[in-house]
């Protein structure tokens, strides 16, 4: 049996535990709940290889190394602060651009420019490079909330993942203080899940800022700040981006594929 390195990627576990890791985490980021077994089992019911008690010992594995954890002995299992950032990282893993493809997407973006303008480029971009029509969806921000997570990516950057009561799922990529520990982003997740729970981000803007203005939030200082930065970025007065646009780009091109 071969052993699973400290930090595991998902090539690194067989192919029944990255089925039950995948629908574990996803479940869980669609609902903020712990997942159980018997959920697992129900959802692959007639699939060979995996009856309760195989997908009971592949939590307990998973558990075992450090992807997932349990509330309470009785309860389900929810990913680790590292289990999510392998889910993230498992799921961007795509092929390396060529240098000339690369290239064209850098010349065409800078930090200066404006969100909406970066959603036409982006939209002209897939068109390039696909050849086809390039479409891109813009978020909605503006739905009652059901749960919040933060995940570290690197230095200085952090992932929130933003779960919608509709069941809608926003990732957003922020810039935090380098040395923020899991601690602070897992204590921002957990007020901002308690206080935004049923509640458009608007209608609770005013009372959390208020909050932490009065020192009553009862956050770590680094806490407070990563809170206050959330609220406010995610909550901007940019009312250009704050419909649910689809934006299309290079639909003549279709005309090109004999498809």
């Amino acid at each position: 049996m071969s052993l699973i390195s400290p930090s595991p990627s998902l090539a690194e576990l067989d192919g029944r535990a990255r089925l039950v890791f995948r629908q574990i985490v996803e479940n869980y980021l669609a609902t903020g709940e712990p997942v159980g077994s018997m959920l697992i089992a129900k959802r692959n019911q007639g699939r060979s290889g995996l009856s309760s008690a195989s997908i009971r010992n592949t939590m307990a594995m998973l558990t075992e190394i450090g992807l997932l954890t349990s509330p309470h002995i009785s309860a389900g299992r929810l990913p680790t602060h590292m289990g999510l950032r392998l889910y993230i990282d498992g799921l961007m893993e795509t092929g390396p651009l060529s240098p000339s493809d690369k290239k064209g997407i850098e010349a065409q973006f800078s930090p200066q420019t404006p969100p909406e303008q970066i959603l036409e480029q982006a939209s002209n971009a897939l068109s390039g490079l696909a050849r086809g029509a390039g479409l891109v969806l813009a978020p909605e921000m503006s739905g009652e909330l059901k749960h919040i997570e933060f995940v570290a990516l690197e230095p200085g950057r952090a992932l929130a993942v933003l779960v919608y009561a509709d069941g809608h799922i926003e990732n957003r990529v922020m810039h935090v203080p380098d040395g923020l520990v899991p601690a602070a982003l897992e204590q921002a997740g957990n007020y901002l899940s308690a206080r935004l729970k049923g509640k458009k981000l608007s209608e609770a803007r005013q009372d959390i800022l208020a909050e932490i203005e009065a020192g009553q939030a009862s956050l770590q200082k680094t806490t407070a700040a990563l809170v206050k930065q959330g609220v406010i970025e995610w909550s901007g007065d940019n009312k250009s981006i704050q419909k649910r646009t689809l934006i299309v780009r290079g639909a003549a091109r279709l005309l090109d594929n004999e498809d």
